[in-house]
């Protein structure tokens, strides 16, 4: 791989604890949710910051699709929602729900746009086959 970009960051104290990146841009807290055992604390966490990247990073793909397509995207937004849960086998497991909302894509064209974005997408390439990813297509009501 011919890399692009590097990207270092660094945490100490694991979930409870402190991350920087090498440039200083990132510079923050990060405590475990409520619902993991946490005290609620309001800072981020890996799970959120997982959502912001992918979120993100879906997002850029599907422009690149759509240009692929000559198709306008209009303002349209992607959410992320990473869950993390148990198996059967009682071992942490992540999963993602990519909502896409593309106003003024018919729900073919969205569709396409969709589930190519997922094809080239560096997150979704690294998480295929690992964990489960939802696709939602979110259009205008007519």
């Amino acid at each position: 791989m011919k890399t692009l970009y590097k990207a270092t960051v660094t945490t100490s104290g694991g979930r409870e604890g402190h991350v920087k990146s090498d440039d200083g841009i990132l510079d923050f807290r990060v405590s475990m949710p409520k619902g993991l055992g946490g005290k609620g604390e309001k800072q981020t966490n890996p799970e959120q910051l997982f959502a912001a990247g992918y979120s993100a990073c879906y997002g850029s793909a599907l422009q690149i699709v759509a240009k692929k397509h000559k198709v306008d995207l209009g303002d349209f937004n992607v959410t992320a929602t990473v869950k993390l849960g148990k198996t059967e086998e009682d071992d942490l497991q992540l999963s993602v729900v990519l909502d896409s909302y593309l106003p003024g894509v018919d729900v073919e064209t969205g569709e396409k746009l969709v589930n190519e974005a997922h094809e080239i997408c560096p997150y979704s390439r690294a998480t295929r086959d690992n964990i489960d990813v939802t696709l939602n297509l979110l259009l205008d009501e007519e």
